[in-house]
């Protein structure tokens, strides 16, 4: 198992949520969090002063997927979160150990008898 991690602009989201629903990826946590990349935040012009933002907002998407599914999955976050500019955000996969549904007790799939 996999997590994708993304971390996407907040107007793509519903456009990204919607994709993945369609092929059927439904499952996924939703964190509004703000953060910097390249672009070192941007300037802002308000009431005739420059303000300097640093921190932007964003979305960040975690998912937990089989391993095939992981490339599938990329491409689907980035046909719908990609603008072109800077700050369409970065796409983290990392292996996923265990998983425990505390319902049931299933672990990874696998019922616990």
């Amino acid at each position: 198992m996999k997590m994708v991690i993304a971390i996407i602009r907040p107007e793509k989201f519903e456009a990204v949520e919607d994709a993945l629903a369609e092929r059927g990826y439904l499952g996924m946590t939703v964190t509004e969090v703000k953060g910097r990349g390249e672009q070192k935040g941007i300037k802002l012009q308000y009431r005739g002063t420059t303000i300097e933002v640093d921190l932007l907002p964003k979305i960040k998407l975690e998912i937990i997927i089989e391993e095939d599914h992981v490339d599938e999955v990329i491409d689907i976050i980035c046909q719908n979160a990609r603008t072109g500019k800077y700050g369409d955000g970065r796409i983290f996969v990392l292996p996923v150990e265990k998983s425990v549904r505390i319902r049931t007790g299933e672990i990874n799939g696998i019922p616990d008898v």
